[in-house]
């Protein structure tokens, strides 16, 4: 059975956890430690980030969009629709997630790894106000979940689990359609919820 070094933290992590079980492709989650990386882990992955999918002939693909990308494939199409503008917008709406991500990890990071003392506000504002864009660009138009989600539905929801995570109360208000959307996912694919940033 493959392997997936994660984080339960990680979104990038539950995003493709979540994309797997999405798709039926069983896989094993190994839980990685990344501050204190083994000679195993680095092996898979030089960068040191998760997740790293380790398939049953010994091949390593890391970065989560890659990852997903293979499931896609290995699937035969259970995560990305085939016409090119509806996967062009999947893609567009996985990447956008992940952004959201990347701000949010910037700012939890600056935090836990300076002194208080030397953590560069103007920084977390600016990690933040790109969040919070992004955030109000899908709460006016939330992406339409109909009898078929695809990776960008996935990395949305686990982008907002990562939020719900880390900011509780801080993104919510003013995006009622976005928390919305949020339930619904959950109400449509509560077999998905169990697998979110926790």
């Amino acid at each position: 059975m493959p392997k997936v070094l994660v984080s339960s933290a990680s979104p990038y992590s539950c995003k493709v956890l979540m994309a797997a079980a999405h798709a039926g492709i069983a896989v094993e989650a190994v839980a990685t430690e990344t501050s204190n990386p083994t000679e195993e882990f680095l092996k898979a992955n030089p960068l040191g980030k998760i997740p790293v999918l380790l398939t049953d002939d010994g091949e390593t693909i890391f970065d989560s969009r890659a990852i997903t990308q293979y499931l896609n494939r290995v699937s035969g199409n259970k995560l990305f629709p085939r016409n090119p503008a509806k996967r062009t917008e999947a893609e567009r709406l996985e990447a956008l997630a992940d952004g959201i991500c990347d701000c949010a990890l910037a700012h939890v990071y600056e935090r836990r790894g300076r002194p208080q003392e030397i953590v560069h506000q103007p920084w977390l504002d600016k990690q933040w106000g790109k969040v919070l864009r992004a955030l109000d660009v899908l709460n006016a138009n939330p992406p339409k979940l109909g009898s078929k989600i695809n990776t960008g539905h996935i990395a949305l929801r686990a982008a907002l689990g990562y939020l719900e995570l880390r900011f509780a109360g801080q993104w919510e208000k003013g995006r009622a359609r976005l928390k919305r959307w949020m339930a619904r996912f959950d109400q449509k694919h509560p077999e998905l919820r169990a697998l979110l940033p926790r």
